[in-house]
């Protein structure tokens, strides 16, 4: 991105940086394919297809027509497109009626709204709980939503 002076060149102006913190939003969007492991920070919303497994997100969102071909290991997951794979979250796991899951799911919480279709065995508590800080929040750990 330029800035035009008094005689019409361009003067250079610095790109404001993403930082690639907590706050940071990385898109893979439709019609683009990653193939390999997909590591960061911050938010990650798939709209793509990725054959690889995501680690360490605090969110991943996985768009309606979102596939992935791999594990997911997130703080908290939303799932409206497909999976190919486990899940292992520490805090929540969504998954909206649009959403395939084939493979197993870890978390703390879980939320399957009508219509999701999920192929595997859910697992609450037990090695996801021993990972998480000592929070003694009391919440439901399934919630149906129609």
């Amino acid at each position: 991105m330029a800035i035009f002076g008094k005689d019409g060149r361009a003067v250079p102006t610095p790109m404001p940086s993403s930082g690639g913190g907590e706050g940071s939003l990385s898109v893979i969007a439709a019609g683009l394919r990653i193939v390999g492991d997909v590591t960061g920070s911050g938010l990650l919303k798939v709209d793509g297809n990725i054959e690889g497994s995501i680690v360490g997100p605090r969110q991943v969102i996985i768009g309606r027509g979102g596939i992935v071909r791999g594990n997911i290991e997130s703080a908290e997951v939303i799932l409206a497109g497909t999976i190919e794979g486990s899940i292992y979250s520490a805090d929540r796991v969504e998954v909206q009626g649009t959403a395939l899951l084939h493979g197993d799911v870890s978390t703390r919480t879980i939320v399957v709204h009508e219509g999701a279709r999920l192929n595997g065995s859910v697992q609450m508590g037990g090695a996801v709980s021993a990972a998480l800080d000592d929070d003694d929040d009391i919440r439901p750990a399934v919630q149906v939503v129609r």
